[in-house]
């Protein structure tokens, strides 16, 4: 039973499979309106954090539609993922269960954007790179923001 409090962290783990930056984006929008998570990382209340991670999300969904954009699977596309899951793991797990919240996201981000990779390049050769891409956008971030929603308290 006690592993279901960290379903939100192994879900954002998912999320950055996808779409690195779209955890962070997310978190600092929740941080944005007032919203506090489970977890407690002093990182999210930096402005730094907060606006930064808001346009590094902006930028990796415009960046992903170019034909010179790189895998996913690259060592800095796993690196990335690796640290917005594990800090947005930490910070939807239940208090006092980050390390547990950022190990479970990170095990579920790093398999499965081979995985998102595989069904992603199966969508552009039937939809294009930018269709398939905006398709993708879509989920990953409404995903994203259902799980932060979900999550998050008011403070």
């Amino acid at each position: 039973m006690k592993n279901l409090g960290l379903l939100s962290s192994v879900l954002i783990g998912a999320v950055a499979s996808a779409r690195s930056m779209t955890p962070m984006a997310t978190l600092a929008t929740a941080r944005l309106a007032g919203r506090r998570t489970p977890g407690r990382l002093v990182l999210l209340d930096h402005p730094v954090f907060k606006f930064g991670a808001l346009a590094m999300g902006a930028g990796e969904l415009f960046g992903d539609k170019m034909k010179s954009a790189p895998d996913r699977t690259v060592f800095l596309g796993l690196l990335a993922r690796v640290m917005s899951a594990g800090v947005a793991g930490a910070a939807l797990a239940p208090r006092g269960r980050e390390k547990a919240g950022a190990a479970v996201a990170v095990a579920t981000a790093v398999p499965l954007a081979y995985l998102t990779l595989a069904g992603r390049k199966r969508a552009m050769a039937r939809l294009g790179q930018t269709r398939s891409g905006l398709i993708e956008d879509a989920l990953v971030v409404a995903a994203g923001a259902a799980v932060v929603a979900g999550s998050v308290r008011r403070h």
